[in-house]
């Protein structure tokens, strides 16, 4: 059994997805994260970061990890399942994670707070942030001109990749001109594990001026 401790952001939907792909069993341990239960001294010994999302494998004598991108990794490894086997066709799929993890996620986290949530509205950081954004997707929709997956195969890349590039229009950044890109987008989100994580979990109401308050606390995503 896998407990994970999450919010309804695209990195806690990346791993509720994962878990719904492969079918293992896991106990949703919501996060709220405008009452900073992230930086609560039990939840750091689980993820020093004080970040989303955390799984703990009871399976494995409850081994904590944190980190995305790390939880995607280990749980393709335990399920072996959307991770290729071969030195090539894992690599590739590393690429397009990693390609994730350090581009697309921190590039819209910032546009999504300099365009929805920054006290001051600062015409540079908005156009720099949602710029690199869009430059970014073009890569994407590149890549998925002749492949239709990310990695060929649907894997963890495009789970990672997802749940952010949905929200789009969040930041501010529309992808009418890439075909290929709103075509991936479709098609990944008719998946039933796509559907079914993406709930998770239920949405969580933040009210009055919380939102403002989290993002000036560090957080760096809000739907």
């Amino acid at each position: 059994m896998i407990d994970l401790y999450t919010s309804p952001t695209p990195n806690g939907w990346k791993v509720s997805i994962m878990l719904e792909e492969i079918g293992l069993p896991y106990t949703v341990k919501p996060i709220r994260l405008e009452k900073l239960e992230q930086r609560q001294e039990w939840y750091l010994k689980l993820n020093p970061n004080g970040r989303i999302p955390t799984i703990v494998d009871h399976d494995e004598g409850g081994f904590a990890v944190f980190e995305s991108g790390a939880i995607l990794v280990y749980l393709a490894e335990k399920a072996g399942e959307l991770m290729p086997q071969d030195r090539k066709g894992r690599s590739t799929v590393l690429q397009w994670l990693m390609f994730q993890m350090g581009g697309v996620g921190p590039m819209q986290g910032q546009a999504n707070v300099f365009y929805r949530y920054a006290p001051e509205k600062i015409p540079y950081a908005i156009e720099r942030y949602q710029k690199e954004t869009k430059r970014l997707y073009g890569v994407l929709d590149r890549r998925l001109a002749d492949h239709e997956y990310l990695a060929g195969d649907y894997s963890i890349a495009d789970i990672a990749t997802w749940p952010w590039v949905t929200l789009h229009g969040w930041a501010g950044v529309d992808v009418e001109d890439l075909p290929h890109l709103e075509r991936w987008i479709d098609r990944v989100g008719e998946r039933p594990a796509v559907i079914k994580g993406r709930a998770v979990p239920e949405v969580i109401k933040i009210e009055g001026g919380a939102a403002d308050e989290l993002v000036k606390k560090g957080a760096t995503i809000l739907v």
